[in-house]
Formats: structure tokens, C-alpha cells, sequence
């Protein structure tokens, strides 16, 4: 039985962002994140019997999410080569601390997008989505152990690609 069309709706309006933008940090491709969403909310409403509450829903989603947007990240024979700007595209610039934001958002993106798949997962549920790690262990069946070292080792990685990549920004060279 599928549940009516306004309470999918509803559900769609309330985890559009969140499931999005999982699928556009993990995959590092605009148009490889609208597909997962699609196919996420597509089998929410084949399947949203099952789910008995608000927060089971959104541990659903996340799950579901990560797991579809690693699936589409493996398909992919190379890296994401998007241009930094793209994940800018729809922002106007306004001003010098406008550009230099941007430019520091764009690059660090760069360098999430660079992050091996697991600490790249670990990494944005856990300072995107704000879950803890154990959370973030349970989500993706994986022992807490592993989801800290992904961390650690996704952060590590980060900062020193951050400190050669961004030297510029740090001096305000940019």
C-alpha cells in the first residue's frame, strides 16, 4: 500500500535538501545527485509502509542516499572532472569577500571531491548531516572503529591538501 500524495509530498518538501546534498557531496556531479534523489524518493514511495516514524524516515533516507550515490560514484570509470564553478553556477557575486567565500567554498569542495569514497562519505555525514559517529556507524553497518579512522584519516587528508592547495586563501593572495 503506498501512502497518499500529499503526505509524500510533504516528505519530499521536508528531505529534499538533506537527500540532495548527500548525493551532490558523495557523487561530485549536479546532474549524478538529481538521479539519485530521484531514485531515492522513488523507492521512499514504493516502500514508505515499512517506515514507522519521523526519524526512522530520515535514518532511511540518509542510508538509502549514501548507498545509491556510492553505487553511481563506483559506475563512473574516473573522478568527477566538474569545474569548481559549477558547483558556484548559481550564486551571484557581489563583492571581494563574496569572490574570496566563493572561491574558498569551490575549492574546498574540490577537495571533498577528492576524498577516497568511504572517508568522503564518512566525512559529509558527519560535518554535513551532524551525526556522530556511532550514528554514522549504524547508518552504513560498518563498526565504529572504522567510520572514526575514515574520519580521521578523511580530515587529515583534507588538511594537507588544504595547506599546499590553499595557500593563497590563507595569505588572502586570492
Amino acid at each position: 500500500m503506498s501512502m497518499e500524495a500529499t503526505q509524500f509530498r510533504t516528505l519530499v518538501e521536508t528531505h529534499q535538501k538533506m537527500v540532495f546534498s548527500i548525493a551532490l557531496r558523495v557523487t561530485g556531479e549536479y546532474g549524478a545527485a538529481e538521479e539519485v534523489a530521484q531514485d531515492v524518493f522513488l523507492e521512499l514511495y514504493r516502500g514508505s509502509e515499512r517506515l514507522t516514524s519521523a526519524d526512522h524516515v530520515r535514518f532511511w533516507l540518509r542510508r538509502v542516499t549514501v548507498h545509491r550515490a556510492t553505487d553511481a560514484l563506483r559506475r563512473k570509470s574516473r573522478q568527477p572532472e566538474a569545474a569548481a564553478e559549477e558547483w558556484m553556477e548559481d550564486q551571484h557575486v557581489e563583492n571581494e569577500n563574496t569572490r574570496l567565500d566563493a572561491g574558498i567554498e569551490a575549492r574546498l569542495e574540490e577537495l571533498l571531491r577528492a576524498l577516497p569514497e568511504s572517508m568522503r562519505v564518512a566525512v559529509v555525514l558527519r560535518y554535513q548531516e551532524e551525526m556522530l559517529p556511532d550514528e554514522i556507524a549504524k547508518l552504513l553497518g560498518q563498526p565504529v572503529a572504522t567510520v572514526k579512522s575514515h574520519l580521521q584519516r578523511g580530515l587529515q587528508l583534507l588538511r594537507v591538501k588544504a595547506a599546499v592547495t590553499m595557500k593563497g586563501y590563507v595569505r588572502g593572495q586570492a
